[in-house]
């Protein structure tokens, strides 16, 4: 009797399981660091209303394209430069008919305001500022943009034993809010959950951070995919998106 119990207990179990529904898929997301807060929160709200899991992973644009070179099957890229997209396309390795501009960043000085500031130029050149966190320019997109401000004002050769890079622009943060830079040169997105000073650099002191993304080709999910990219430029995408700053696109 307990042998046929348990059998119709297996059989229970087997029944139940079978007949419950599949587990909508998980979406890997390789984003850049400046959209660590504003994607966030739309990859909160996105899996509220669809059930669908999104899984960030936030770094160097440079980085994450090498990855996608190399095999990485993320299901969404989105760059911090429209660049790097270009890149993967014309290396058939995005989908290019799902590129898109997302929006255009822009950067500032970060620093503590009771012992600097208003931060201009010039004050980098001074003894008070001993160390500039920027992202590092060979393979992050804010770190380039930072090198170009400190190119148009003439002073990259002057400031450039002073510098110390971040493998990404939230690391970048990280060294002006822990005390071991004096200044950042960061992403205005990461500047509003900061307690730190921002100071604005005007736009024409670099390109263009014009960002864009797509979906690999090596997806699992590109549907899912797909269905976040038309949730980021909803109108509650949009609406948080615009909150951390950045500047978008005209709508289509």
């Amino acid at each position: 009797m307990k042998i046929l119990l348990l059998a119709g207990s297996v059989l229970l179990l087997t029944a139940c399981t079978s007949s419950a529904p599949p587990e909508e898929p998980a979406l890997h997301v390789a984003a850049a660091s400046d959209l660590y807060h504003a994607f966030s929160e739309i990859g909160e709200q996105f899996e509220a209303e669809t059930g669908i899991e999104v899984v960030f992973s936030f770094g160097s644009t440079g980085q994450f394209t090498q990855q996608i070179r190399e095999g990485a099957s993320y299901d969404l890229f989105a760059a911090a430069h429209d660049s790097y997209i270009d890149q993967l396309s014309e290396e058939h390795l995005v989908d290019e008919s799902t590129r898109q501009l997302y929006g255009f960043g822009r950067i500032g000085f970060m620093y503590e305001g009771e012992t600097l500031g208003p931060m201009i130029p010039e004050v980098l050149l001074s003894d008070e500022v001993e160390q500039i966190a920027i992202a590092n320019p060979s393979h992050a997109p804010y770190g380039m943009a930072a090198r170009q401000a400190l190119e148009t004002w003439d002073i990259w050769e002057e400031v450039e034993e002073k510098l110390v890079y971040g493998d990404n622009i939230r690391q970048t943060v990280q060294y002006a809010e822990s005390g071991n830079a004096d200044v950042a040169i960061a992403a205005l997105s990461l500047s509003y959950e900061s307690d730190l000073s921002f100071d604005l650099i005007e736009e024409t002191s670099h390109e263009p951070l014009a960002q864009a993304l797509a979906i690999p080709k090596a997806s699992e999910h590109p549907e899912e995919a797909a269905q976040l990219i038309e949730y980021i430029f909803s109108e509650s995408g949009r609406t948080i998106m615009e909150s951390y700053g950045f500047t978008l696109p005209e709508e289509n």
